[in-house]
């Protein structure tokens, strides 16, 4: 697996890009970012990746009842000990029931071929393999409510085997 976060999540999220900068262009394994990182990314790159950062921090207040999700951002998201890693390769078949995944966005999710049952014109799940396909992490697409109904898919689905 490659991508932002530790290696024993609970949560994978996929997208389908990583941040244009430093290393993370060539990164080839999982790294849980440093205290102040996600800031250096934001500093650094576009608006897209401030966006992201905080509605992934939104979700994850939702579904763990954080203090207050800026906080967890700057303090927790995708460093040791989180629960959620942003993923940037396709998540593999054979490994997918042993964790939850979030496919972010229609359209990556159709690049990958899994195949899932349309819930509404946003949100598609495949039960067997505890994936999810929902909108973008973007305002637009994953507003408040939207997060809200994506943190409720995920509690529906089955929990990690030991």
């Amino acid at each position: 697996m490659i991508g932002l976060g530790p290696r024993n999540f609970e949560l994978g999220i996929c997208i389908a890009n990583r941040p244009p900068i430093d290393h993370y262009p060539e990164l080839t394994q999982m790294q849980a970012l440093a205290p102040g990182e996600i800031d250096h990314i934001v500093a650094h790159t576009s608006n897209h990746w401030r966006k992201l950062f905080n509605v992934l921090a939104k979700l994850m207040e939702a579904l763990h009842a954080t203090e207050d999700w800026r906080h967890y951002r700057d303090h927790q998201l995708l460093q040791s000990g989180c629960r959620c890693a942003l993923l940037f390769d396709a998540p593999k078949l054979e490994t997918l029931s042993q964790r939850t995944h979030v496919v972010a966005g229609k359209t990556y999710a159709g690049e990958l071929g899994i195949e899932v049952d349309w819930l509404d014109a946003r949100f598609a799940i495949n039960q067997e393999l505890k994936l999810i396909v929902s909108p973008y992490l973007d305002y637009r697409q994953l507003s408040n409510k939207r997060i809200e109904q994506l943190a409720d898919l995920i509690r529906s689905m089955p929990k990690r085997s030991a």
